[in-house]
Parts: C-alpha cells; structure tokens; sequence
C-alpha cells in the first residue's frame, strides 16, 4: 500500500507535464542565449543540458503564473556564471603547460623538482593547498575565500608550509 504523501492529484501531474512540455519549448530560446556566452556548440549543448537538468530537478520551485522563460535564462546565466568562476578558480592543464618549457631543465633542476613534489607531499592538504594557490599567483582574498578561511589563517598556513619545506629539503632551494 502506497503512503498518501507519494500519491499526488491527477492535476498536479497534469500541471507539472504541461511544464515540462513548455521547459522543452523553449530549448531553441535556451540555445540562442546561450550562446551569448560561449562560442563552442558542445559548450553550448552541454551548458543548455545542464540547465534543463536543474530546472526538470526543481520544477517544484518554479511558482506558476511567472515567466518560465525568465526562469529558465536565469538558471541558465547562474550556472554559466558558477562554471566560469570554477574554471577561473581551478584552471585545467596546468600541468600540461609546464610541461611545454621551451628548455629543457638541467639534471640538478630535474632532482631538486622532484625533492619538491615528495616534500609538498608531506604537507597537511591544508598547507599544501595554501601554498600552491599563492604560489600560482592567486590573491590572499581568493585563495583564503578558496580554503574556506580567513586571510590571516591562509598567511599563516603559507608561512608553515614554507618553512616546513625548508626543513625538509634545507636551505639549498633558496640558492
């Protein structure tokens, strides 16, 4: 026997279908403002896809006699907005770009990069992640904002793992 909270009124399904039908309508309009902000056609889909998977997943708080449209360009817009600032945040490849050095490092450079990566190994993730966000140029603000901290902790997780690597490895990075 089914609860009376799961089983929901013929109109309400009727409502919700109609929504639906009328959230798939608009996937032109949806495609056409999304390219205001991105040029790649996967971008594109993948970007309308998303929206409609947030919308179809919280059509519940979609408040009937409200422009769908609107409500759906802002879905849209908030998780253009939210993935630009990811990949701002986190930039991918990274380790591809510093792999492109036009010269190639000496041995000794190679043997100290690796002493580096085992030693930042050996840092808490907190540290770690201080440091390395500082270290690719990333503001105090962002990077504290980023940890989930404040600024003054962010500094001092900075200045602990610098001085932890330098216990590590000794003075010879400062050469």
């Amino acid at each position: 026997m089914t609860s009376s909270s799961s089983v929901r009124p013929a109109s309400h399904c009727k409502e919700k279908s109609a929504i639906e039908l009328e959230i798939v309508e608009l996937t032109p309009a949806l495609r056409a403002f999304a390219r205001r902000f991105l040029r790649s056609e996967d971008d594109i889909d993948d970007l309308v896809q998303e929206t409609l998977l947030k919308a179809l997943n919280s059509v519940h708080l979609y408040q009937p006699g409200t422009s769908l449209k609107s409500w759906l360009f802002t879905i849209l817009r908030n998780t253009f907005c939210t993935n630009y600032r990811r990949r701002k945040r986190e930039p991918a490849g990274m380790d591809a770009a510093i792999e492109q050095v036009a010269i190639a490092p000496t041995q000794e450079w190679t043997l100290r990069e690796h002493e580096l990566k085992r030693a930042m190994t050996r840092l808490s993730e907190d540290r770690r992640r201080a440091l390395t966000l500082v270290a690719a140029g990333t503001s105090y603000e962002d990077a504290a904002r980023m940890c989930g901290c404040r600024i003054g902790t962010l500094k001092s997780r900075v200045s602990r793992a610098r001085e932890s690597l330098l216990q590590m490895l000794g003075n010879h990075l400062a050469d």
